[in-house]
């Protein structure tokens, strides 16, 4: 098994000539360097089957306790779209109103009922989410590290992805969720890129920058 794609070399026309990363230079092009927040998309629906087999793949992201919290919530119609807009910060509204295909992501709140499935050799382990605030608390952080896995997936099948966190999340709940049993954590817009759809990027820190050793 092999994640160098054949054609390139890894590492040419890169900025990793020695060929530390096991991706070659478009891979690396196409999760990484040229994928950025797109702002607008091609007309082109994104068919369920393509979000399956993406998901086939980003499933397999790490969580604690393999507890996997994060749910996904499409919006294709017009009403839902309608029902999510004035949840969204004025700047992404007209976004969720025009892309596509618009996703919620949720964090299930009782996601300790799946454990016992998910975790087999430890059929206790349920017992140890009880504390409600503890459980949100954990929930959330983990979806969010799976949204991140989604969010390079989706890239990985040549789709483009606008992530946002600039909503009321105590609306977004209150519409979607009236069970109370989910946390909004992230909303994504996606579709076909389009080279005018994204704004310029912008600098990044250094590895010296951020990185300390001890």
């Amino acid at each position: 098994m092999t994640l160098i794609d054949d054609r390139t070399p890894a590492g040419e026309g890169t900025n990793d000539p020695a060929g530390h990363l096991r991706l070659s230079g478009p891979a690396q092009d196409l999760l990484f360097r040229e994928a950025h927040t797109a702002t607008a998309f091609g007309p082109e629906p994104v068919p369920d089957e393509q979000l399956r087999t993406v998901y086939e793949l980003v499933k397999y992201a790490p969580t604690a306790f393999n507890a996997q919290p994060l749910r996904i919530t499409l919006l294709r119609s017009p009403e839902s779209r309608t029902r999510l807009v004035p949840h969204m910060a004025d700047a992404n509204q007209d976004r969720v109103a025009t892309a596509p295909l618009v996703a919620v992501l949720s964090a299930d709140r009782n996601f300790h009922d799946q454990l016992p499935r998910l975790v087999p050799q430890n059929p206790g382990l349920k017992d140890a989410f009880a504390d409600p605030t503890a459980r949100e608390r954990f929930a959330a952080s983990n979806a969010v590290l799976q949204a991140g896995y989604l969010i390079v997936g989706l890239r990985a099948a040549g789709l483009a992805v606008g992530p946002m966190t600039g909503f009321d999340a105590s609306g977004i709940e209150a519409e979607f969720f009236p069970d109370g049993d989910r946390t909004a954590v992230m909303v994504l817009v996606l579709g076909t890129p389009v080279d005018d759809g994204y704004r310029p990027r912008n600098p990044r820190l250094e590895f010296e920058e951020v990185a300390h050793t001890l």
